[in-house]
């Protein structure tokens, strides 16, 4: 099982981390949500939890609960910038289909 960041998602996060000011790495998971049945959280992580799978990525620590684990393996997280806009990009192998407006995701 493994979760993965890019080198542009990994300089992204620790460029937000030290920003910050803290932070153990970026917390990964899922919820139920939106019209396809789950959506992407993405926050950071001040500590890491018992329950924590903690994956490392270009040096970043990525912190995954079990639950979430499941619909997230092997999924590879990048940061990209298309004219204005920018933000992650989750390549999720278990995704089976998504939204209309990419919100949410089903496997």
């Amino acid at each position: 099982m493994a979760i993965v960041l890019t080198e542009k998602a990994a300089a992204h996060v620790r460029r937000a981390l030290e920003k910050r000011g803290k932070g153990e790495g970026l917390r990964l998971g899922v919820r139920t949500s939106g019209c396809s049945g789950m959506a992407y959280v993405l926050e950071y992580a001040d500590a890491v939890a018992a329950e924590d799978k903690v994956f490392e990525s270009h040096g970043v620590k990525v912190l995954v609960d079990a639950k979430s684990l499941i619909y997230l393996d092997g999924t590879e997280l990048d940061y990209t910038r298309e004219g204005l806009n920018e933000g992650f990009r989750f390549n999720n192998p278990n995704q089976k289909a998504s939204c209309g407006c990419g919100e949410s995701f089903s496997v």
